[in-house]
Parts: C-alpha cells; sequence; structure tokens
C-alpha cells in the first residue's frame, strides 16, 4: 500500500477549509479567523466534526485504507454508539463501515466542565471491488465525531483524482438538527439524504450549539460558490438564551444583508425552528436535565421583557422574510420548521430537541420536493451553478 494523502486532499470537498498540523489534517467547517476571534472550545470541536465532508475520487482502486483520529462528543450519562463512515460506489451506497475506537470526550452540561478518555488512532479499510476498474468512489466523514485524517492509502499502482462535483453546490447552514450528529450513518443526516437525491453538491454548515447568526457565518456563506442556500435558524438562539428580540432582528437582517453582497438574486430558504415542547412558548436557555431531556431554565419574570420563545421566533422570521420580498427580493424564501418535524413527530424527538434517524429520514423526504421538487423554492439551483 503507498500513501496518496496529498491526492485525498485534493479530492475532499464540503469543508470550508482543512488544516494540516504535522500530525494531520483536520477538516473545518467555521473559518480559523472566525474560531481564533470567539476562542470558544466547543466551536472549534463542532467545525471538526466532518458533517457532509467528503472525499470524491476516480480510484481503480480495489481498496482504500484511511488512518483517522477521531473525538466523539458525549453528554455526561450517556455513552458513545461508536463512529460510521459511509462509501458510495459508481452512487451505490455501501454497508457503513463503523468503529468504536475513538477518544470519548464527556462533558457536563451544568457545569461545562469535561474529562477525556483517551484512544488512539484507527485505520477504517474500504473494499471497493475489483481492482484495474476506475469507479466513482465518495468516503462520507462522520456527523458525530471529530476527525482528524492522518493517512490515505491505495495498492501499489492504483490511481486517484478528483472527481467532478455531484451537481450545483448548496450551502446550508443550521444547528445541531442540520449537523445531524443523532444519524445512524453520515449519509442518514437530512441534507444529505437530500443531496444524494437531488444531485446536488453540499456544504452542511450546521454546527451543533453555533447557530447564532454570526456575522463571520454569513461572510463563510457569502464567499462559497453556491447556486442554493437553506437556514435552519432560531432554535440555538434560545438554547443558549444568546439574543433579545432587538437583537434578533438586526442580527437576522444583518446576515441576510451580508449573503446579497455576493448573491444578490440567488435563491436562500429560510426555515423556521423545528418543534421544540420545553420551549414552544417559554424562553430559554434549556438545560439538559437527568432525565436525559432538554428543559425551559426557570427565570424571574422581570427578565421575561423581550426574550423569545420558538414561537415568537417563527414569527419574526416570516415578518422579516415578508418584509425582504416587498422590498424586491422575491428570491428569498420561508418554509415553516414543523412542516419538516412537528407535532405529530414529538415521538421520534427523544431528548425533546433532536430527531432521531427515523425523524431525520422524514425531515429528507419532505424537504425534498418543497425545496428541489418541480415547484421547490431552490429548483433553479439544479440547472445552473452559483458565483459569489
Amino acid at each position: 500500500m503507498r500513501s496518496v494523502l496529498n491526492l485525498a486532499l485534493e479530492c475532499a470537498t464540503g469543508a470550508v477549509e482543512a488544516a494540516a498540523d504535522g500530525t494531520g489534517v483536520a477538516f473545518h467547517r467555521v473559518p480559523a479567523a472566525a474560531r481564533a476571534q470567539l476562542a470558544d472550545p466547543t466551536l472549534d470541536f463542532m467545525s471538526t466534526v466532518p458533517s457532509g465532508v467528503r472525499i470524491e475520487a476516480l480510484t481503480d482502486a480495489a481498496v482504500l485504507e484511511l488512518d483517522v483520529d477521531l473525538t466523539h462528543l458525549v453528554v455526561q450519562g450517556t455513552s458513545s454508539p461508536g463512529t460510521a463512515v459511509d462509501v458510495v460506489v459508481d452512487g451505490a451506497l455501501r454497508e457503513a463501515v463503523r468503529t468504536t475506537r475513538e477518544t470519548v470526550l464527556v462533558i457536563d452540561l451544568r457545569t461545562r466542565a469535561t474529562r477525556t478518555h483517551p484512544a488512539g488512532p484507527v485505520t477504517l479499510r474500504l473494499d471497493l471491488g475489483e481492482p484495474g476498474v476506475e469507479r466513482r468512489v465518495e468516503v462520507w466523514l462522520p456527523v458525530s465525531s471529530a476527525l482528524r485524517l492522518l493517512d490515505v492509502r491505495v495498492p501499489a499502482g492504483a490511481s486517484l483524482r478528483p472527481a467532478p462535483a455531484a451537481g450545483p453546490l448548496w450551502v446550508h447552514h443550521g444547528s445541531s438538527v442540520s449537523q445531524c450528529s443523532e444519524a445512524d450513518r453520515p449519509t442518514g443526516a437530512w441534507p444529505a439524504i437530500v443531496a444524494r437525491a437531488a444531485g446536488l453538491s453540499l456544504t452542511n454548515l450546521g454546527l451543533g450549539g453555533h447557530c447564532h447568526l454570526d456575522q463571520f457565518m454569513a461572510r463563510a456563506i457569502r464567499d462559497l460558490p453556491a447556486a442554493a442556500i437553506s437556514l435552519e435558524l432560531g432554535i440555538n438562539v434560545v438554547n443558549l438564551d444568546s439574543m433579545r428580540e432587538r437583537a434578533f432582528l438586526s442580527a437576522f437582517h444583518g446576515f441576510l444583508d451580508t449573503l446579497r453582497e455576493g448573491y444578490p438574486d440567488t435563491p436562500i430558504l429560510v426555515i423556521t425552528p423545528l418543534i421544540c415542547p420545553a420551549v414552544e412558548d417559554r424562553p430559554g436557555p434549556t438545560p439538559f436535565g437527568p432525565d436525559h431531556l432538554f428543559h425551559a431554565a426557570e427565570r424571574p419574570e422581570h427578565l421575561a421583557t423581550g426574550s423569545l420563545t420558538l414561537r415568537r421566533i417563527r414569527h419574526l422570521l416570516e415578518q422579516g422574510v415578508a418584509l425582504r420580498r416587498r422590498a424586491g427580493d422575491t428570491a428569498l424564501h420561508l418554509l415553516h420548521g414543523t412542516t419538516l418535524f412537528g407535532p405529530a413527530d414529538t415521538p421520534d424527538l427523544p431528548d425533546g430537541l433532536h430527531p432521531n434517524p427515523a425523524g431525520y429520514r422524514r425531515m429528507a423526504e419532505r424537504f425534498l420536493p418543497l425545496a428541489f421538487g418541480e415547484n421547490g423554492s431552490l429548483r433553479q439551483a439544479s440547472s445552473r451553478t452559483g458565483s459569489p
């Protein structure tokens, strides 16, 4: 076997940047300058969880070996189910390659204290087929574990080169319910399901706990060659109680203003929050309880002025989109998140906040026709490429 790490990096897609430090390569979904400015270790971690990141290659290798270092973040009182990597060969999805060899980082959401159970690197062996026959191979990296790529190998004499893009670029930004750590495999994340079904290339900027209408994410999206953009907004603002109504409205319009600097007429779809029973009519924050459910924290009544519930955020987003459409931005659209995952779906909401794998699949089934179907709001993305 011979190393083709540098060639594999040329085949990597779906990340904002790749960072090498001499021991391996991390695929980041948040720009380095933004991570340095915020200096938040949880953002750094979520940035390196490669949800939607994949290696897309043309290769005649019979086998591909990946040496990776994995770190799985779990909430105290829960355990890791392991890490999965998906392989797609000439469009056909294979059985996921799974491992339990991963460093486990346990976090107490109440105190933010962490403890680490370390593990070393692991080699993932991906069997592709008969040697000497060139195939299109997609290796979808994990949605639940931070990953450092240490090496990629193919048999001696085998070739590896970048494959053409699967289609026009769809950029999606959102919270943990877009990162989809609860999916049972990387292609089980609902944006991945949609992208594969619609023939699109995906950049998934869903970041667990970190969708707060940050300008650094607006600039990152603006600078990508997107043919379509979707934004799942609101839930993290309530989870962390990070804004009041005055700041939220300004941040929302500022975010869209930044996107429109690069994309004056590219279709943008704003998705309002999915159902989250604890904060439909109560503001956050949302601590994780000993019953393994997210709850709305008790707060003094005098602090309630201007605070945000999910119902209020949906109303503000609906008003904001309508205002901008009246002002002439007819390429801006709204999708009610409860259409994707609503009150009838709560049996598939085991912790009260995050859908389970069946819930993510149902979200994809519902989103696909609404966004990329014949009359979908992002339909034109299937027939053009983006240009910032």
